[in-house]
C-alpha cells in the first residue's frame, strides 16, 4: 500500500509494505500513480517503511502473469516513473536500506535521490533471468553512465551507499534525507517547476537559449524574487 500525508509544502509518500520489504504489486502500483496525479505540493517525498527503500515488483504477482499480462505490469510500472519524473515540482526519493531492481527504477525517476549510510542498491533482474522493466533501461545510464549502467545490470551485484554516490547513482549521503525535500520545500515552487523544465530540455542549445531567456522573464516579471 502507498500511505499519502501532506506536511506543509511536502507531499510524503510512503511504501508501507514493510513485511514484503516494499515491494510493489500492481494495486501497490495503481495506488502511486493516483497519489502522484492527485498531489499539487511542490515537493514529493518518496521512502519506504521499515528497513527497506523497496524490494522492487512483488514476485509472488510476477510469477502468476502470462505475456500479455506481464507486459500490463511493466506498462503501470512504467506510468508510475514517468508521473514521478514528469511531476510538476520537485520530487525527493529517500532512501534507506535496500533499494533492489524496480527499486531502483522508482529512485531513477525521482530528480534527487538521497541515501543514508545504510542504503544499498542492486538491479538483481539477471539474477532472476529477467530485467527491470519499470523505464531502468533507459534512465539507468542517463544517470550514471552507460558502463556504469552495464556493470550493475549485467553482474547484478550490490553497491553499498558510498559507491553509489561515487557513480552519481545518488547526488548526498545524509542520516536525515527528510530534511533535504524540505529544503527544497522552502525555495520558491515556480522557481523550482521553471528549473526542473528547463534542465530537463533536450532541444538544441539555441531553442534551448531562447526558451531559457522566455522563462527567466516570466519569473522576473511574476516577482518571483
Amino acid at each position: 500500500m502507498i500511505r499519502t500525508t501532506v506536511e506543509g509544502d511536502v507531499c510524503v509518500l510512503t511504501l508501507a509494505r514493510p513485511a514484503q520489504r516494499n515491494a510493489l504489486d500492481s494495486g501497490a502500483l495503481r495506488d502511486m500513480e493516483r497519489a502522484v496525479a492527485d498531489a499539487t505540493e511542490p515537493v514529493i517525498y518518496l521512502h519506504g517503511e521499515g528497513t527497506a527503500f523497496c524490494a522492487g515488483a512483488d514476485l509472488a504477482e510476477v510469477r502468476t502473469l502470462d505475456g500479455d499480462a506481464a507486459a500490463d505490469f511493466a506498462a503501470l510500472g512504467q506510468r508510475v516513473g514517468n508521473a514521478l519524473e514528469g511531476y510538476d515540482g520537485a520530487v525527493v526519493a529517500g532512501i534507506d536500506g535496500a533499494a533492489r531492481g524496480g527499486g531502483v527504477e522508482l529512485a531513477l525517476a525521482c530528480d534527487i535521490r538521497v541515501a543514508t549510510p545504510a542504503a544499498t542498491f542492486a538491479e538483481t533482474g539477471v539474477t532472476l533471468g529477467l530485467f527491470g522493466a519499470w523505464g531502468g533501461t533507459t534512465r539507468l545510464p542517463r544517470v550514471v553512465g552507460e558502463g556504469e549502467a552495464l556493470d550493475l545490470a549485467l553482474s547484478g551485484r550490490t553497491v553499498d551507499a558510498e559507491a553509489a554516490l561515487r557513480m552519481g547513482l545518488v547526488s548526498r549521503l545524509t542520516d536525515d534525507p527528510r530534511a533535504v525535500a524540505d529544503e527544497l520545500a522552502a525555495v520558491d515552487g515556480r522557481a523550482l517547476r521553471t528549473l526542473k523544465e528547463r534542465l530537463r530540455d533536450d532541444a538544441d542549445q539555441a531553442t534551448g537559449d531562447e526558451r531559457e531567456r522566455a522563462a527567466f522573464a516570466e519569473l522576473v516579471d511574476a516577482g518571483a524574487f
